[in-house]
């Protein structure tokens, strides 16, 4: 399997419930990356919803919207014409449960999902915490891992993704302000993409949404990090729609993680050592 190729981190500006514009904008801009040699495209957080909703029936019916304008099918039919692989943020109906989940899709389908473990503010009101673990998925471009916005705030979130062998990580998120934290040139959720990327030798892609919805301002300032932790491309825009394009290669990563004849700081681990919660 390869280990390779080059990622886009799509920077959107979704509208809140409408399933069907949002959806044809990240094929349009899809049909971009692609042309530019993308083969891994990597959306926001809830990409296809929006994010600020009014409570947990808006939610689900932006769920089931996913269903009415056959989202899946354009999504898979994009995939197998252009031998490339989406990740995107969607909300998730699983019976009455529902989840901030990202989705990959590839030529054949549904390649994985995953729920987001960490829930931000108000999502708790509307979401259930995720019960996925941390898979890794083998796709035609390389083993990819998924986290969504507030996990990458947890160390541990990232190396359990590592640990499991992923080649790259894609993080649909949508980033918000938080108060006292850093936001200059570079803002807190890149820093901390970059030190992800430096302890764990690992591609990160940070594919954030812009704009305001409903009041709620988000950052924008998409990113992708090198496995050295330095910025590979980016962060974009604040306020614009931009698509970021780097080359990933998992097995470089891997070896560039080892810093000397000693020391690998996924290898140097003592796990016997660390106290658990």
């Amino acid at each position: 399997m390869p280990s390779r190729g080059t990622v886009a981190a799509v920077q959107t500006v979704p509208v809140v419930g409408d399933t069907a514009r949002n959806v044809d904008d990240m094929l349009r801009r899809a049909a971009e990356a692609v042309a530019r040699g993308a083969d891994l495209i990597v959306f926001p957080e809830l990409a296809t919803s929006g994010y600020a909703f009014a409570d947990a029936a808006e939610a689900r019916d932006c769920a089931e919207a996913l269903g009415r304008v056959d989202a899946i099918r354009r999504f898979q039919e994009f995939c197998s014409e252009h031998e490339a692989v989406l990740a995107f943020g969607y909300p998730e109906q699983d019976g009455e449960r529902l989840y901030n989940s990202a989705m990959l899709v590839g030529a054949d389908g549904i390649i994985g999902n995953y729920r987001k473990h960490h829930l931000w503010d108000r999502e708790n009101e509307i979401f259930t915490a995720g019960d996925t673990g941390y898979p890794v998925f083998e796709t035609a471009v390389g083993r990819v891992g998924l986290l969504i916005c507030y996990d990458i705030w947890f160390p541990e979130a990232v190396r359990s993704v590592v640990l499991a062998g992923a080649d790259v990580l894609c993080l649909p998120t949508n980033w918000v302000p938080i108060e006292g934290a850093p936001h200059g040139e570079l803002a807190m959720a890149n820093l901390l993409c970059q030190a992800n990327s430096h302890i764990n030798g690992i591609t990160i892609v940070g594919a954030d949404r812009a704009g305001s919805e409903r009041g709620q301002p988000f950052l924008g300032k998409s990113v992708i990090t090198a496995p050295s932790g330095q910025l590979a491309a980016g962060p974009a825009s604040d306020t614009e729609p931009e698509i970021l394009y780097a080359p990933y290669d998992g097995e470089e990563g891997r070896r560039r993680r080892r810093w000397n004849a000693y020391n690998d700081p996924v290898e140097d681990r003592r796990p016997d050592t660390y106290p658990r919660a």
